[in-house]
């Protein structure tokens, strides 16, 4: 590993006990970053078990060890099942997700993800892509930045913020993080790093389309894991962790028609079902050791025989 301070891997031993880890099984880790849970996976196969790696940032690339075992795809999670296909693996035993974004990106200036630095609105995961942060302030009407921030960075005053942006952008630049903070200083409601923080998450969440990705990803897991597998997810906010544990409870987004029964109840059974009831949180060790972790939520479940 080439850079070991890249992102320190949060509910690691939890993740770990969580995947029920067996020797020659096949894993897939869709969130590989600085690859602290991937190494610790690695740890527990033998030499007939093989790790699946996804991670869209080219960044992750110099951090995978020289492995036969491991199969890296720069690709984004939501082509869980193409990629896996594409290398001859149909059926794993076990799948993780760390959803959140890693501390290189945050600590990374010119990628855009932190209030804290000077740089270009970027926050593109995958640089690959067109869509900016930049792209999203100075192109979307008032009603759709209102309905991101609200839905998205849970804004106080998600209405006023979008309508000032409209009317700062047609005479001042928004191109950087500092023009953007300065020229929407008045709006600010209570802490400003923490106005500012869910602001840059409702951005960070449209620019990658992380929900959207997050549900096909999920949609995914039952038909690719094997009977009795599982999947483990890290979540850091509650937009995440509740669609996770829809889907975990009821194999389904509630957007989606389902079969019921004339009492409303579903008459299939989900194909998963959560291994704990409640999600797994850091401990108050962990918390000090790696502040960023206050907010993470591990949630596991498991793959129900004859489906």
């Amino acid at each position: 590993m080439s850079e070991p301070v890249y992102h320190v891997p949060v509910l690691l031993q939890e993740v770990i006990d969580g995947l029920s880890i067996r020797p020659n099984g096949v894993y897939v880790d869709c969130t590989f970053g600085g690859g602290g849970h991937s190494l610790e996976i690695l740890k527990q196969l033998d030499a007939e078990g093989r790790l699946v790696v996804f991670d869209q940032d080219a960044d992750a690339r110099k951090n995978v060890p020289d492995d036969d075992r491991i199969i890296f795809v720069q690709h984004n999670f939501r082509h869980l099942q193409r990629f896996c296909r594409l290398h001859k693996i149909t059926q794993v035993d076990g799948i993780m997700a760390d959803l959140g974004v890693s501390s290189h990106q945050f600590d990374t200036a010119d990628r855009g993800f932190s209030t804290r630095f000077e740089g270009d609105l970027d926050m593109r995961m995958d640089q690959r892509q067109e869509l900016t942060a930049f792209e999203v302030v100075n192109t979307y009407s008032e009603q759709q930045l209102h309905k991101l921030f609200e839905q998205y960075g849970e804004v106080t005053n998600s209405k006023t913020l979008a309508k000032t942006i409209v009317q700062v952008r047609k005479t001042a630049s928004l191109k950087t993080i500092s023009n953007f903070k300065q020229a929407l200083h008045s709006v600010v409601k209570g802490n400003p790093n923490k106005y500012f923080a869910q602001v840059f998450q409702a951005l960070r969440i449209e620019v990658n389309d992380e929900l959207g990705a997050l549900k096909e990803m999920l949609q995914q897991v039952p038909p690719l894991l094997k009977p009795a597998g599982r999947v483990a997810i890290i979540t850091f906010h509650s937009l995440e962790d509740r669609i996770v544990k829809n889907f975990f409870r009821k194999g389904h987004f509630e957007e989606e028609a389902v079969d019921v029964d004339p009492f409303g109840r579903q008459t299939i059974t989900p194909p998963l079902k959560a291994v704990t009831k409640k999600p797994i949180v850091p401990t108050e060790a962990e918390m000090k050791r790696n502040p960023r972790a206050r907010s993470a939520r591990l949630r596991v479940a498991e793959k129900v025989e004859g489906n």
